[in-house]
């Protein structure tokens, strides 16, 4: 099982999560941020700190939003591969 970014991150990108990943599993995209399956040990320090509840676990993703558990397995593993993102930043202007 893992976590999955879903589409209320999409044009937010807030990065409180970020910061508290024990083991840097967050990716950047150009609209929002993914976490890589194999990489995430699903701690869950990240659900709590999302300002937009956009973090799940895997098993209690809404439905609707389903198709984003591929998503992020797929964006974490795009060639060119996305930039890890360790550290908080700016969210989106569009937050």
């Amino acid at each position: 099982m893992t976590h999955v970014v879903a589409e209320p991150c999409f044009n937010c990108k807030y990065t409180d999560c970020v910061v508290v990943c024990p083991v840097e599993c967050f990716y950047e995209g150009e609209s929002m941020l993914y976490i890589h399956p194999d990489e995430c040990i699903d701690c869950e320090a990240c659900i709590p700190e999302c300002p937009v509840e956009a973090i799940f676990i895997e098993d209690n993703l809404p439905a609707e939003w389903e198709g984003f558990t591929q998503l992020n397995a797929d964006m974490c593993n795009a060639d060119p591969p996305l930039p890890v993102l360790t550290e908080k930043k700016e969210p989106l202007a569009d937050s």
